[in-house]
């Protein structure tokens, strides 16, 4: 019998916790729900959650730092929920390290989607490294090892979540070769995605800080604008 996956559901609105507990719990989940951001990370290590939804307004401690907080020590999925309109909120989330958003109100359809499609995408319930490419990757002085998600750079690690780290091996897999946006988003994010391309371009962005010499004019991971990205091998030995 397959194991229910653990939902930690960091919310303060009662409204809000009633409804995810009752509509995640028939979709076959279980769910933990806390009130407020200094218990989400005090928890969370007793909890072990298999993803995590997360309000970003929140007590004593702001979903965003809460997302940043558990980052250094887990990759665990991380969906960070928004007010309508907040896009500021949706990009600083992205930026430390949430996997997907979605905004209030939403649909609990619409929710279940969301956390099914990461879900497929974490190491525990696909898959999805080893898919790409078995073995090491690795153009210049760029290796990336699936089986320690583990990336160096000219010999020094690098420290990357979930979804960079498929991103630099889909696009290391493929160096050389431009990948449509569609494309990254299908192979990273699921084919039944449901959220906007900004995600996409925000996790490029991070991604890009941290392999590229200089991020304001990168020459590993390049834009062809109104078609995707591509990781430049040229300079490969």
């Amino acid at each position: 019998m397959t194991p229910q996956p653990v939902v930690l559901v960091v919310e303060d609105e009662p409204s809000f916790v009633e409804a995810l507990t009752i509509g995640l719990t028939r979709e076959g989940f279980r769910v933990v729900a806390v009130t407020d951001g200094f218990e989400a990370v005090q928890r969370f290590d007793e909890v072990q959650p298999d993803i995590v939804l997360l309000d970003v307004m929140l007590p004593r401690l702001s979903g965003i730092d809460v997302c940043r907080q558990l980052r250094k020590r887990s990759h665990v999925p991380i969906i960070m929920v928004t007010a309508k309109g907040a896009e500021i909120d949706t990009v600083v989330g992205l930026e430390v390290g949430a996997d997907d958003y979605i905004t209030k109100p939403y649909r609990m359809r619409e929710v279940v989607a969301r956390m099914r499609a990461v879900l497929r995408r974490s190491p525990a319930d696909s898959a999805a490294a080893s898919e790409l490419s078995p073995g090491s990757l690795a153009v210049g002085d760029v290796v990336l090892d699936p089986d320690e998600h583990r990336v160096t750079i000219d010999g020094a690690e690098v420290s990357l979540p979930l979804k960079e780290f498929e991103l630099l091996h889909l696009l290391l897999a493929n160096a050389g070769r431009v990948l449509p946006r569609e494309t990254l988003i299908d192979r990273v994010w699921g084919s039944d995605y449901v959220g906007d391309t900004k995600t996409l371009d925000v996790h490029i962005k991070r991604l890009r800080a941290k392999v590229e010499p200089d991020p304001t004019s990168p020459t590993r991971i390049i834009t062809y604008r109104g078609l995707g990205y591509k990781f430049d091998r040229s300079k490969d030995a």
